[in-house]
C-alpha cells in the first residue's frame, strides 16, 4: 500500500500499479538478502489509489509536487504543520494561533539540529527540503482523501477490491497508505490478513489522527477485526512517522525502529530493510 508521491501521470490505474510493483520488488528482494533469509521474497501487488486523490480535486490539494513548500499551505494547514513538528519534538511557538512561515522552518531546523546533527551544508539543506515537501504532501493528500466523502469511499473500495482479489497473507502499508489501509480494513471487516505491517506511519500525527474513521475512542485506536498480527516499523529519523511509538495509541503487537540513512521515509528504504523482511518471512512459507 503506497504512500505519498506516487501519482503516475498518463498511466491507467492498472499500469500505475504494475509500475509501482516493479519498483518495489527489487527493494523487497534486497531486504530478504539483508536479513539472510532462506526463503525468497514473495510476489507483491500494489494497491494503487493516487489517481483518485487528483481527479477533480481543487488545485491546492493537487499541487504537492517537487516544488511544494510551507508557503503553499493555507493558514489552517500551517497550524497542522506546526502541530506535526511539535509532535516530533520541536519547540512550540509562543503564539501557536499565528504560526508563520519562518517559525515552521525554525521548528524544522531545530529538529535537524537535534536529530540530524551529522548532516552539514548542502546535504542538510536538501534533506530538510525533502522533509518539508513530505509534510506538505501528506497534509494535502490527507485533505484530498478525507475532505470529500465520495473520494474517501472510492479510495477504500479500490483498495478493498485489490485485497479481496489477491487475498494476501501480508499487507504492508507505507506512510499515508497506513491511514488508508487502517480505514479500509475497518470499513470492510470481511477482509482478512494474517499480518499487517505499517512502515513510516503518521497515524499518531494529531492532524491526521483527528480525521480517522473510525475515530479514536478514549484516545485509543482499534485493530481491524480481519487482521491477525500488527507490526509497526519506523525509522529513527523519519519525521513523518511521529511520534514513533504507534503502540501507545494503537493495538500494535510488535514494533521496532530502524535506520535507513538518508532514505528515512522512502518506501524502498523500508522494504530493503531486514526488519521488514523478517516480519514478513514467517507468513509466506
Amino acid at each position: 500500500m503506497h504512500g505519498i508521491f506516487n501519482h503516475v501521470r498518463g498511466a491507467t490505474p492498472e499500469q500505475a500499479a504494475l509500475r509501482r510493483g516493479a519498483d518495489c520488488r527489487p527493494k523487497l528482494t534486497e531486504g530478504f538478502a539483508e536479513a539472510r533469509l532462506t526463503v525468497g521474497a514473495p510476489q507483491l501487488v500494489v494497491a494503487y489509489y493516487a489517481d483518485l486523490l487528483r481527479v477533480d480535486a481543487p488545485k491546492q490539494a493537487q499541487a504537492a509536487g517537487d516544488d511544494a513548500s510551507f508557503e503553499d499551505l493555507t493558514s489552517v494547514q500551517r497550524g497542522h504543520a506546526a502541530e506535526w513538528l511539535a509532535a516530533a519534538g520541536a519547540p512550540v511557538p509562543q503564539d501557536p494561533q499565528n504560526v508563520g512561515l519562518a517559525p515552521l522552518r525554525q521548528m524544522l531546523g531545530w529538529l535537524f539540529g537535534e536529530r540530524g546533527g551529522h548532516l552539514v551544508g548542502a546535504v542538510r539543506e536538501q534533506t530538510m527540503r525533502r522533509v518539508e515537501r513530505a509534510i506538505v504532501a501528506n497534509l494535502r493528500e490527507v485533505e484530498a482523501y478525507s475532505s470529500w466523502p465520495e473520494r474517501r469511499r472510492l479510495v477504500r473500495e479500490r483498495v478493498a477490491e485489490v485485497i479481496r482479489k489477491e487475498r494476501p497473507a501480508v499487507v504492508v502499508a507505507h506512510s499515508l497508505g497506513s491511514l488508508v489501509t487502517y480505514e479500509t480494513l475497518h470499513a470492510f471487516p470481511e477482509l482478512e490478513a494474517e499480518l499487517l505491517v505499517t512502515v513510516g506511519s503518521p497515524l499518531r500525527v494529531p492532524s491526521l489522527a483527528r480525521r480517522l474513521d473510525p475515530g479514536l475512542r478514549g484516545g485509543r485506536g482499534a485493530k481491524p477485526v480481519g487482521v491477525g498480527r500488527w507490526v509497526n516499523i519506523a525509522d529513527i529519523g523519519d519525521i513523518i512517522a511521529i511520534p514513533p511509538k504507534l503502540g501507545e495509541v494503537f493495538p500494535v503487537d510488535f514494533e521496532d525502529t530502524c535506520d535507513n540513512g538518508l532514505g528515512f521515509h522512502s518506501f524502498g528504504g523500508y522494504l530493503a530493510n531486514g526488519l521488514v523482511a523478517s516480519a514478513i518471512a514467517p507468513y509466506i512459507s
